[in-house]
């Protein structure tokens, strides 16, 4: 079974026991970064669950966003003295 057939069957096997809103629920809490652990509660499964759920159904991706500030004293300091 490919890995996209897994997933597949993993969410449809989700949606049958807790219902699509708590899958929507589910996606939305791990991709606002909740605790495994509230979720786990919530769900009444284990943390390990959860993390296993997180890893099937989407990834995180990690972005660094640098402040206006900074890129304001970057242009300035790109711009030369004022003079």
């Amino acid at each position: 079974m490919s890995d996209r057939e897994s997933r597949e069957r993993i969410a449809r096997n989700f949606i049958e026991r807790y219902g699509v809103e708590r899958f929507h629920e589910l996606l939305d809490a791990l991709a606002s970064g909740e605790s495994g652990q509230r979720i786990a509660e919530e769900l009444r499964v284990s943390r390990e669950r959860v993390r296993q759920w997180k890893n099937v159904f989407g990834r995180t991706v990690t972005l660094y966003q640098v402040h206006p500030e900074v890129h304001a004293v970057l242009r300035e300091v790109r711009a030369g003295p004022e003079g």
